[in-house]
């Protein structure tokens, strides 16, 4: 339904594109818009430095054991629809919040695995966004069930619901808002190629209408040949294969392919010069045998050289998987927030001794929340969830948005305790795109659906 706004590059210069970065799969190579695509996309500049960090939980995590209703009426409700599954109060006295006024008198803890993240919170620097979900516009449940409202399609399908959550277009979707945002700034920064860069390998989050997502592993960018100055041990060899995969050539296709190369390359070489530069020792805060932490000392390492490599916004895509947990939740699910909370906690502290924290906000997505009921031993595939904001300019210490009502058919739950959201992506993503610089005019660029809301709703408030 969206393919009208946002596919609307189909042309030579996206063939080229997208075949120079089918070419270079595997290898981390980036491609740098060429200077007619420029053109397409309005450019902002900006003066700072800030950078949007996305931490997205393949699978779907369960948001009702995450964030747990705790004032006693709301927790009585939530034991009874969640039957074994449930938290006991007692499990969640030392990790309850700071009651919101503006939630009736709700209140709610974080699963004690997340205990990790209660300091941050009761310091400001963390805010819990309610029921967020994919929608296409406001959607009550009467609508739903009428189905007089546009819905996403294929709800419920995990491929689909990440691509919806990332793009605004279910699976097969060719640009993501944090691409699209990166489209708005990538003329600006030093190097263009470095402004929208994923640490777990390829999300459509990242890729734009022109800008291209640029892969780095944990251990910083990899090297086109590896990095070898030597090919069956031939120096000779070596150069030569580096210069035929560089030289110009009168072949329109050969020359574009030849050009990404050497802009791999190149950025390659700046970017592991930079790095290199960057004290071990400064980022000693990060959990080992942890892979989101792995992935967010990387992007905390980037980010200390954001003014070497002359960047000056940047959009980050890091992920963890396994909440997929039709079975086992009881068990898996705390192992997997503890690692979370573990690794959001040190990229905070990071950033702070930095000296960035105010410059650097990160928040988490999912395919999709779950369900309230129970399959016995697991929870199965919902819609509205709830996530976390972090950083120096997020206004913490608060819930956001609307608490849901608890139980089965409620006005919010359209079977099996699955939540209507109340808050779409689009007003999530569209408070941290004005945060980041985007204004309003650009917004509808980069979120599609945004205007089928009401334009006081495009900032929820918490950053």
């Amino acid at each position: 339904m969206n393919a009208p706004t946002i596919l609307n590059d189909v042309s030579r210069r996206a063939f080229l594109r997208r075949s120079a970065a089918l070419g270079m799969a595997g290898v981390a190579a980036p491609l740098v818009t060429t200077l007619g695509a420029i053109g397409e996309a309005a450019a902002a500049t900006a003066s700072d430095y800030k950078a949007l960090v996305c931490v997205f939980l393949n699978g779907g995590n369960d948001h009702y054991n995450t964030l747990v209703p705790y004032d006693p009426t709301s927790h009585a409700l939530y034991t009874t629809a969640r039957g074994s599954l449930a938290l006991t109060r007692d499990a969640l006295q030392a990790t309850a919040l700071v009651p919101s006024a503006d939630l009736g008198g709700r209140a709610y803890a974080f699963a004690p695995a997340m205990a990790p993240l209660n300091p941050l919170f009761d310091a400001g620097r963390l805010a819990v966004a309610l029921n967020v979900g994919t929608l296409v516009q406001p959607t009550t449940r009467a609508q739903y069930l009428n189905r007089s409202v546009r819905v996403p399609p294929k709800l419920f399908s995990h491929n689909d619901q990440q691509s919806f959550f990332q793009a605004s277009s279910p699976e097969g979707a060719l640009s993501g808002w944090g691409g699209r945002i990166g489209d708005l700034y990538q003329s600006g920064n030093g190097a263009a190629t470095l402004t929208c860069i994923n640490a777990s390998g390829n999300a459509v989050f990242l890729t734009g209408r022109q800008a291209i997502q640029y892969n780095v592993g944990t251990g910083g960018p990899v090297a086109l040949l590896r990095g070898g100055t030597s090919l069956y041990g031939s120096a000779t060899a070596a150069a030569t294969l580096g210069r035929l995969m560089t030289e110009t050539n009168p072949h329109m296709f050969a020359s574009e392919y030849a050009r990404v190369n050497k802009r791999a390359m190149d950025t390659q070489a700046q970017l592991a010069n930079a790095l290199a530069g960057v004290p071990e020792a400064g980022f000693n805060l990060f959990p080992t045998g942890n892979a989101l932490s792995d992935q967010l000392r990387m992007v905390a390492r980037m980010i200390a050289v954001s003014g070497e490599i002359g960047a000056k916004r940047q959009v980050f895509f890091v992920s963890m998987g396994g909440f997929d947990l039709h079975d086992n939740l009881a068990s898996t699910q705390p192992v997997l927030l503890g690692r979370l909370a573990a690794a959001m906690r040190a990229f905070h502290d990071t950033t702070q001794a930095l000296g960035v924290a105010d410059k650097v906000t990160t928040f988490t997505g999912s395919d999709f929340g779950r369900t309230l009921a129970t399959n016995g031993n697991g929870v199965d595939h919902g819609w509205g969830s709830m996530h976390f904001v972090m950083g120096g300019a997020v206004k913490g210490k608060r819930l956001y948005g609307t608490a849901p009502a608890i139980g089965h058919n409620t006005n919010d739950d359209v079977g099996q305790g699955r939540l209507i959201p109340t808050m779409s992506v689009d007003q999530y993503a569209s408070t941290l795109a004005r945060w980041f610089g985007v204004s309003d005019g650009d917004l509808t660029t980069v979120l599609p659906n945004i205007g089928n809301y009401d334009r006081s709703s495009w900032s929820q408030g918490f950053v």
